[in-house]
């Protein structure tokens, strides 16, 4: 599997996409991940860990309390999703260009 198929599969779950939607605020921790989106401590347990295993989130001990965990999005995962985005935008829109160039050219 590639790190853009981990990335993708961390994005599948609309509740991974929603963390990642509260991430793009700022660091949390995972207890006030669970608060703001409404799940239990153990389900965003779960989340953080597939987002972690996808790349898409990093986290961090601060040093007053190095029990607490603090989480923040990692931008290399999404800076690889733009890239492969962008290439097939063109893709499909080499394919418009030249769909229309053939029909422009027909009788």
């Amino acid at each position: 599997m590639t790190s853009l198929d981990r990335t993708l599969a961390a994005l599948a779950d609309p509740r991974r996409r929603a963390v990642v939607d509260v991430l793009r605020g700022g660091p949390r921790s995972a207890g006030d991940l669970a608060r703001q989106l409404g799940v239990s401590p153990s389900l965003m347990s779960r989340q953080l860990k597939a987002l972690r295993e996808g790349g898409l989130v990093e986290d961090a001990h601060p040093a007053f309390d190095t029990r607490l965990r603090i989480y923040a999005l990692s931008p290399a995962p999404m800076a690889e999703l733009r890239r492969w985005l962008e290439a097939a935008e063109q893709g499909w829109s080499d394919q418009l260009a030249s769909f229309k160039a053939h029909l422009e050219r027909a009788p």
